[in-house]
């Protein structure tokens, strides 16, 4: 008889926790790696090579190709994979592979989605750009011999690094070699790079100073909360600190190896304190509501981002386990000396990690709720709030509340929002701005006229035309889809929607008036891309979602995003004579910068409801925002720390800064330098 067996749901792997630096520390070596179940990839080749992932081990530096890990052998799955090690690269290639895998895990958990890498985009001989599916992300454990690792986004790839230590001290041996592969924290943060840059492609690009920041702190913060999904080390630092987590611990530190091998002496980052310089002991970091107003650089600006969101964490953390303390502490009020109890420690550790999940999944979920360029720490805060609104509208636990406490503590705020309450920070939905819209006009669209009844008439067109014109058909994707076959069901309701907001009828004007674009009659500006006398739009990306909410019921979206494009200068009155050509720009002249502004909509495929429309401050024609922009790349200092009123402290007109096409390495390298 032949018993047929179902394929296994994941397959487990072996890895470092933190780093290799962990196994040479008694305190340590016991929580020196762990086993993670990484999802089970039927078709899985040498490498590994599968779905998501390409990992190509050849080393150029030494000119050597590495025997690629077969994770199918019977040998490694009897034994969860190979056994960890610094010299083996089989161990390298397993290791990249099952972080990466875990990481993107974690997205498409919060997203709704299969995750996909940004497409491969290129300009045709006629002047027509085209896109090509990106399958799988390449990872080279082994590419650059440098103190650095980085997403590539031309590459469509992440290189890491490796480097001689030089210095000797209690952390150090001189001579042996730190590989960037083997840091959890270093595989986990370049792995967020590239699953935002597949969702916000335009976030590469610097507008403001916290552009370049906010990638590299979603990016940490993806990588520090991963920890306390990590049992084994949640357990052993909860006993460390008696369940005190505001002082020093590894869940808070990022690349702790890297951070001494290049001469800190201590970890790369701590989203709660550091080393101070006088004493060399470590020191917690208090809020600053003027932290933001000095600190340009990505990663120092990008901390403070991530000291608010791990600073939220914290004060739900206290909140949530306060009566834990209590019993524990008895009628003294204090606990007990020595070692917390083990149940005690436990139960510490499974509120930790069901904190830590959310306020994860908070951070995620929001990046969908983003605008599509120009974003800012403020803008970060509303999509967190809103998303989280949409997620569990009552708001159980007080989440949203500690995320704006938070940041107000640290000074983050975002612009156009008359107070810090719930219902200002939350996006407004299409109805709403619908009827605000309706309402204010006098004349209305065609027929439209301002009464209750002629307004409720006219939503109901809206909505008509809507389902007829653009919905229709939507729905032909699942979670189970082929990624490819997904990808390329959406992209003909990118033509679709094109076509049906410059359609020129009422509603195609009115729409595009409701998501902030200009386009009909766009011939006053000629430094703003235009065809055939409208301006032009590009509805940049279509992508699907299928969320659970904390109720457990099932809501799915179209989330779209929608730019803009003007040429920008940076001499002021080149600006002005070029805005008031008597003849459209050719589209080959490019100015000095691009000025860029749209919008993000959700819209249920099934209500047609617009849930919610995510705006840049400024329209396409909006000078002011231009005028931002300028100051910012010109480095021109404005009168605040939040990102809309200021800028960097240097210039960055240089067309190898504004232009540059590996933003990551260099802002790595910088981080070096």
């Amino acid at each position: 008889m032949v018993y047929l067996h179902e394929a296994p749901s994941s397959r487990r792997l072996r890895i470092l926790t933190f780093d290799p630096s962990l196994a040479t520390m008694l305190e340590t070596a016991s929580i020196n790696q762990i086993t993670l179940p990484v999802v089970w990839e039927q078709d899985l080749k040498p490498g590994p090579i599968g779905e998501y992932i390409e990992v190509v081990d050849y080393d150029p530096a030494s000119e050597v190709g590495y025997q690629p890990v077969d994770l199918n052998d019977p040998h490694l799955l009897a034994q969860d994979g190979v056994v960890p090690s610094e010299s083996n690269p089989q161990f390298h290639q397993q290791m990249v592979y099952a972080v990466a895998m875990t990481t993107i895990n974690q997205f498409e958990r919060a997203l709704g989605r299969v995750a996909f890498w940004a497409d491969r985009k290129w300009k045709t001989r006629e002047g027509e750009y085209r896109q090509q599916f990106v399958r799988r992300l390449r990872i080279y454990p082994h590419a650059i011999r440098d103190r650095n690792a980085y997403y590539s986004p031309v590459k469509k790839s992440i290189l890491f690094g490796y480097f001689p230590v030089t210095t000797t001290d209690a952390n150090n041996t001189p001579g042996t070699i730190v590989f960037t592969c083997l840091s959890h924290d270093i595989i986990a943060h370049e792995v967020t790079h590239a699953l935002l840059d597949g969702v916000h492609p335009r976030f590469n690009e610097p507008t403001n100073p916290d552009v370049h920041a906010f990638h590299e702190a979603f990016a940490d913060i993806v990588a520090l909360f991963q920890h306390f999904s990590y049992s084994v080390v949640l357990e052993n630092q909860i006993s460390k600190t008696k369940g005190d987590l505001q002082t020093e611990n590894m869940l808070s530190q990022l690349a702790q190896q890297f951070g001494r091998a290049t001469g800190r002496g201590a970890a790369l980052r701590d989203a709660l304190g550091g080393p101070n310089k006088d004493t060399g002991k470590w020191e917690p970091r208090q809020p600053d509501p003027h932290a933001l107003i000095n600190v340009f650089e990505a990663h120092a600006r990008g901390a403070i981002l991530v000291a608010a969101v791990f600073r939220a964490f914290l004060v739900i953390y206290r909140s949530r386990t306060a009566d834990l303390f209590r019993i524990a502490a008895g009628p003294t009020g204090r606990l007990p000396e020595g070692d917390l109890h083990p149940d005690l420690t436990k139960r510490l550790a499974v509120e930790a990690a069901k904190c830590a999940d959310r306020i994860l999944q908070m951070c995620i979920r929001g990046i969908d709720y983003c605008p599509p360029v120009d974003i800012t720490f403020g803008d970060f805060l509303r999509a967190v709030i809103t998303a989280d609104l949409d997620y569990s509208p009552d708001d159980e636990g007080s989440f949203r509340i500690a995320f704006i406490q938070s940041f107000r503590e640290w000074g983050i705020y975002p612009r156009g929002v008359k107070s810090l309450g719930v219902d200002a920070l939350a996006w407004k939905s299409g109805d709403e701005l619908m009827r605000n819209m309706l309402a204010a006009s006098k004349s209305g669209y065609g027929t439209l006229g301002s009464t209750e009844d002629q307004i409720k008439s006219e939503e109901l067109g809206y909505k008509t035309y809507l389902k007829e014109n653009f919905l229709s058909g939507t729905n032909n994707w699942n979670l189970e889809s082929d990624r490819f076959e997904v990808w390329k069901s959406l992209q003909p309701i990118k033509a679709i929607l094109w076509q049906w907001l410059r359609g020129g009828d009422h509603y195609g004007q009115g729409y595009a008036k409701l998501f902030g674009l200009e386009i009909y009659g766009m011939t006053s500006l000629s430094t703003v891309y235009q065809k055939n006398g409208e301006a032009t739009v590009e509805v940049h990306a279509v992508r699907p979602a299928v969320r659970r909410t904390i109720r457990g019921t099932i809501r799915t979206d179209l989330v779209i995003e929608i730019t803009q494009r003007r040429r920008g200068y940076f001499d002021k009155e080149e600006q002005v004579k070029m805005d008031s050509s008597p003849e459209p720009l050719s589209s080959e002249v490019k100015g000095d910068f691009t000025y860029r502004s749209g919008c993000t909509i959700l819209i249920d495929p099934t209500t047609q409801e617009i849930r919610r429309v995510i705006k840049t401050p400024g329209t396409i024609t909006n000078n002011d925002e231009l005028e931002r922009v300028r100051r910012f790349l010109c480095g021109e200092m404005g009168i605040s720390g939040n990102a809309f009123d200021s800028g960097l402290a240097l210039s960055l007109r240089a067309e190898n800064y504004i232009n540059n096409s590996e933003p990551f390495a260099m802002l790595h390298q910088e981080q070096e330098d």
